[in-house]
């Protein structure tokens, strides 16, 4: 038996060695219009060459005001951790010549509105610019997903952190593209929200429709009636312990919602799902005894009393303190599967409690039943299960918010085999969420009568942030897409590579993702 040469062994071991780490390590990039960016930018253009970050980078703002040094900040915080540098912020001074990220909003360009942006990519610098600070923000979740994906990590990782030039333009389809967490079934602590909001942001949405009470809890301290959370925020869908948000606290997350250019939209549901509020406040019941608390999961069996005075004196001081904490424009005042309440007690209810949403500063919401009563035409009508009442509220001047259950429900199960979810509405798997035109989606429903898209995410079966996360991802970049990206830029089979593209990026976000095999996961 001859013996192998030493030297020959060794070269072989350190060949193996050289091309197990090449194949490890992320190519360069080379062309820009191949980074599997979602959602989808309006246009991409490639240019030849690189630009790499390296240490003692700076972000320069072309204006000193917050909110650009917020969003300066934002970016930072984003780039530091990963990279082991520290890229700092400059407000005045000379533009560096190179390792430079310059935040521009001088540039008045009316195309762009106000949550489009402009980036281009030199190998000296990038340069992003918009028409406002919200631009900017929007643009920099680009810049996030045009590095690589370990610049998610909180932790330093290995450059080199290289981006291809290029340019890009890009702005949004619909001026609403939201996502709802139901913190009435289950209760979700500050953190868990502040967490979705990240999460949702880094996709370019921009509403946070909070779900805060229902038949099983009472979210949302109304400091006038104590006894809504004290009794109705005390349990939860399964005997939990439930909880609530302090006015102080609901006021932090609405800030931090702020901060990421989303606005909170608060919803109260009624006449039905109330059995909270009926729970805690006697009077609200005919015999002004208190109803039992409610853990279950069936709905429609509980209504306010739409005759009684004390009703709307009730909700008033309900809107009026909801009203000075949520900045945005909208409060969602539900109106859904109202079993209970009779057709003709239901119309003049929903017409009073728009005009007590409406004296008090704020746009009504409501799902799509609301449409029957004569809604002003600054309401919005959120469609969810019926066309005809989506089509009605069409003919009344509403605008449409799309959630249609069997496209956009996101707790609903991907197929027979999940574990978490429902089933009702059907199963949505990641394509089945995809593939849909909210223009399209109803006959006599345009693009022109619908505010926007928005993904709902209902608590039944989930309780922690695994969960919730289960549930979102991966379809929740989909919903994102379909929101901001125009309808004829979009098709399944190359959504479905960018977002197989995106596992590595969900790896560092440590985002518990359901790995669909619909997806060419890489």
């Amino acid at each position: 038996m001859k013996t192998i040469n030493a030297r020959f062994i060794l070269f072989l071991i350190t060949s193996f060695l050289a091309l197990s780490l090449t194949a490890a390590q992320p190519s360069a990039p080379n062309d820009l219009t191949m980074t599997p960016l979602i959602p989808k930018p309006v246009s991409i253009n490639n240019a030849e060459g690189v630009f790499e970050l390296k240490n003692n980078a700076v972000v320069w703002i072309s204006e000193n005001t917050p909110g650009m040094v917020k969003v300066a900040k934002y970016l930072t915080d984003r780039l530091n951790p990963a990279t082991g540098f520290n890229v700092i912020i400059l407000t005045s001074g000379t533009i560096p010549t190179s390792n430079c990220i310059l935040l521009e909003t001088n540039i008045s360009n009316s195309q762009l509105g106000q949550e489009g942006y402009e980036l281009k990519i030199t190998a000296e610098n990038i340069r992003l610019a918009a028409n406002t600070a919200e631009g900017i923000f929007r643009g920099i979740q680009t810049l996030r997903q045009l590095l690589p994906a370990s610049i998610e990590s909180n932790t330093r990782q290995e450059g080199p952190w290289v981006i291809a030039n290029g340019a890009i333009l890009d702005y949004p389809a619909y001026a609403y593209r939201g996502a709802m967490l139901d913190v009435a079934r289950h209760f979700f602590g500050a953190d868990v929200v502040k967490r979705y909001i990240d999460l949702i942001a880094a996709y370019k949405m921009n509403y946070l429709h909070l779900h805060l009470a229902d038949d099983q809890g009472w979210r949302i301290e109304i400091k006038s009636w104590p006894a809504l959370t004290e009794i109705g925020g005390s349990t939860q869908v399964g005997g939990g312990k439930g909880g609530f948000y302090s006015q102080d606290t609901y006021n932090e997350i609405v800030q931090y919602a702020a901060d990421r250019y989303i606005t909170v939209v608060p919803e109260i549901d009624m006449p039905g799902h109330t059995n909270a509020a009926l729970a805690s406040i006697p009077k609200l019941n005919p015999d002004n005894n208190p109803v039992k608390l409610y853990t279950g999961t069936n709905v429609g069996f509980s209504t306010l009393q739409t005759n009684k005075d004390f009703t709307y004196e009730f909700l008033n001081d309900v809107f009026r303190e909801l009203a000075v904490m949520t900045p945005g424009p909208y409060i969602h005042v539900g109106g859904d599967e109202s079993h209970v309440t009779k057709k003709e007690d239901y119309i003049p209810f929903i017409e009073h409690v728009q005009e007590i949403v409406s004296a008090n500063g704020k746009q009504m919401i409501g799902w799509d039943e609301t449409t029957q009563a004569a809604l002003k035409p600054g309401a919005i009508a959120q469609y969810w299960a019926k066309a005809e009442n989506a089509k009605r509220g069409v003919s009344k001047g509403l605008k449409i918010l799309m959630s249609p259950a069997a496209k956009a429900y996101l707790d609903m199960k991907y197929d027979p085999k999940s574990q978490l979810g429902l089933s009702w509405a059907g199963y949505i798997e990641v394509d089945t969420g995809y593939k849909w035109d909210p223009a399209r989606m109803v006959p006599g429903i345009s693009k022109e009568n619908i505010l926007g898209i928005e993904a709902p995410l209902w608590s039944e079966t989930v309780s922690n942030m695994d969960e919730i996360e289960y549930l979102l991802f991966p379809r929740l970049p989909g919903y994102a897409e379909i929101g901001w990206t125009d309808s004829a830029d979009r098709n399944w089979e190359d959504y479905k590579v960018r977002l197989g593209q995106q596992a590595g990026r969900f790896k560092f976000m440590e985002i518990d993702y359901y790995p669909s095999v619909k997806v060419p996961w890489k």
